[in-house]
């Protein structure tokens, strides 16, 4: 059904005749009274009587029927174009991040802030989750727009954030902690606190360290950087940090020693499904962290 017919309809109704309705509705006459005519042969009822010359109209039972609903048609089409135009303006609508609980603070929150400051009026829901869970998340889409460790694949696209290389976090007192750098076979015997397995680093260690022939023992394990930091420096073992992450939580009773494996690095990266539509609010995310990096890299050279 034509909802330019539907909206001729209304005028004609409203207006009270055809006379009146061809200049509210900014058409001719006849084009007006065969759209009717056109509308009443699809339904096979008649919705109009009219007087001489059409200067005046009355709704026959049928043309109630029609003029209710397609009143409510016409009104929720403007309330769906309003909406649209809320989001492609970022006036409205909502955007769901996952974010890794390991670098985020220090990598998305300055983007994060800008965002809120351009487009205040957009819903933003941060969602704290695991490098694995970030993917399930993205498929039952409770996210839209994850941040993690993840090698790009058929499935998933993105932006690389952060490629940063690795150190050791050792007790100042350590017998290592005098060394310049760092093998991963030189902690094959020692005690290792690390993040729980649902971290993508987890894996990532532990497969660096079976590649180097050596196994992580007397496996601490825990959910934040800061707290394992502090059982370095309370003598329960080593960990195996991203320099930034070592560095932002770094106390006077450990020392972070570069570690020497081109294998174990820390790369960061924004990503989603290819397959699914991004809404104009991850666009714009998108976009603002694009600008970020791009401003990063100026101010570094």
């Amino acid at each position: 059904m034509d909802l330019k017919a539907l909206h001729y309809f209304i005028e004609v109704v409203n207006a009270g005749g055809f006379a009146k309705a061809c200049h509210s509705a900014f058409v001719t006459q006849p084009a007006l009274s065969k759209a009717i005519r056109l509308l009443e042969e699809e339904l096979d009822m008649v919705l109009l009587e009219r007087g001489k010359r059409g200067s005046q109209i009355r709704l026959t039972e049928a043309g109630q029927v029609v003029y209710r609903h397609a009143s409510a048609l016409l009104a929720g089409r403007q309330l769906m174009i309003t909406e649209l135009n809320s989001l492609r303006n970022l006036s409205g609508g909502s955007l769901k991040l996952g974010l890794a609980p390991l670098g985020s603070a220090e990598l998305f929150a300055p983007v994060i802030a800008k965002f809120r400051q351009l487009h205040p009026n957009v819903e933003l829901q941060l969602l704290v989750r695991g490098g694995i869970e970030q993917t399930v998340a993205l498929h039952k889409d409770e996210i839209e727009l994850a941040t993690g460790i993840i090698d790009f694949d058929d499935e998933f696209d993105g932006i690389r954030v952060r490629n940063d290389s690795m150190v050791v976090v050792l007790p100042s007192a350590h017998v290592l902690a005098s060394k310049n750098i760092l093998q991963l076979s030189e902690l094959d015997s020692l005690a290792q606190v690390m993040f729980e397995p649902e971290y993508a680093l987890y894996e990532l260690v532990l497969e660096a360290c079976a590649k180097a022939g050596c196994k992580p023992t007397n496996i601490t394990r825990v959910s934040h950087a800061d707290f394992g930091i502090a059982l370095v420096a309370a003598g329960t073992g080593v960990m195996i940090l991203p320099k930034i992450i070592a560095e932002r939580y770094r106390v006077d009773a450990v020392v972070n020693i570069p570690l020497a494996s081109e294998d174990l690095r820390w790369e960061l990266s924004l990503f989603w499904r290819k397959q699914k539509h991004l809404s104009f609010a991850a666009q714009a995310m998108i976009t603002l962290i694009k600008q970020h990096l791009s401003q990063l890299d100026a101010n570094l050279k």
